[in-house]
């Protein structure tokens, strides 16, 4: 499996902080000056916009057919011509995503077969993986503060289960995809450190 170069994914649990620390990393490479560009699944495309109305219970669906709308938008985000991700990285631009492929897996394959989701799912891995291993508990709090309608998966039963697949995905990694695996528990600050300081040893 190929690896795309200066491409960091951050991963976890809905309410896990992900969201927070991508956007502290950009203020830290802005500080220093570095070409970057944000980004997220599902993302904000026509297909992207569709997954959403299922997850927002707008639109209902199979999960069979949730998981391949998904892997359609990865698709587009990965290679549309315009605005893919694979291009943005030719520019020479460091790509960070809030959640890819590894979502899915985590997600889709509680309610479909693994393999099917893993079939659909056969695209390139990041270099840098980031996940941040946050309690089931803490974050069904911190969705309840957002004081919005819970999404599809926003269940404590559900996202346990959902914990155990990252958690199994996490050890199958192939070579050349970096983990860091960060207590989530920690401080908003103490997890940006712990985050500069590893990428900041791959000089990135």
């Amino acid at each position: 499996m190929s690896i795309l170069k200066s491409f960091i994914v951050f991963e976890g649990l809905d309410g896990a902080g992900t969201t927070t620390q991508i956007k502290n990393l950009a203020r830290y490479y802005e500080f220093n000056k570095r070409e970057y560009f944000i980004t997220n699944e599902p993302t904000g495309n026509p297909i992207g916009r569709l997954v959403r109305e299922v997850l927002q219970k707008k639109v209902i669906t199979t999960p069979e057919a949730l998981a391949l709308l998904y892997a359609a938008d990865r698709s587009d985000h990965l290679y549309n011509p315009s605005y893919g991700i694979t291009r943005i990285l030719d520019e020479g631009k460091i790509v960070m995503s809030d959640r890819y492929f590894y979502s899915s897996i985590a997600y889709q394959s509680v309610e479909c077969s693994k393999s099917l989701v893993r079939t659909i799912n056969d695209f390139p891995s990041p270099e840098f993986l980031i996940f941040i291993d946050t309690p089931v508990e803490d974050c069904m709090k911190r969705i309840e503060k957002r004081g919005e309608e819970k999404e599809l998966f926003d269940r404590a039963e559900f996202l346990t289960k959902v914990r155990e697949n990252y958690l199994e995905e996490l050890k199958r990694l192939p070579d050349g995809v970096n983990l860091l695996v960060v207590d989530g528990r920690m401080s908003i600050e103490d997890t940006e450190a712990e985050i500069r300081r590893y990428l900041s040893s791959f000089s990135l």
